[in-house]
């Protein structure tokens, strides 16, 4: 599986909890197979906790997925 498919797979998992918020989260890109940009979406965009979400929930699961990353960056709107 490449590494693509690995963090779309961790974005798979985690969507269900971002959209009990009214949220939603899509993958921007993947530099130098180290750090992964997503863009949270809806509510989760605004939400003054989104930088914990970030690191403890997509980051953790993301590198579940795919160790090799080292951060997650959310772009912001």
């Amino acid at each position: 599986m490449e590494l693509k498919e690995k963090v779309l797979l961790a974005l798979d998992e985690i969507r269900p909890f971002l959209a009990a918020d009214g949220g939603d989260i899509s993958l921007v890109s993947i530099e130098d197979e180290k750090v992964v940009t997503v863009q949270l979406q809806g509510a989760c965009a605004g939400c003054s906790v989104n930088q914990m979400t970030l690191k403890s929930g997509v980051e953790m699961t993301i590198k579940k997925h795919a160790p090799q990353i080292e951060e997650v960056i959310n772009l912001a709107l």
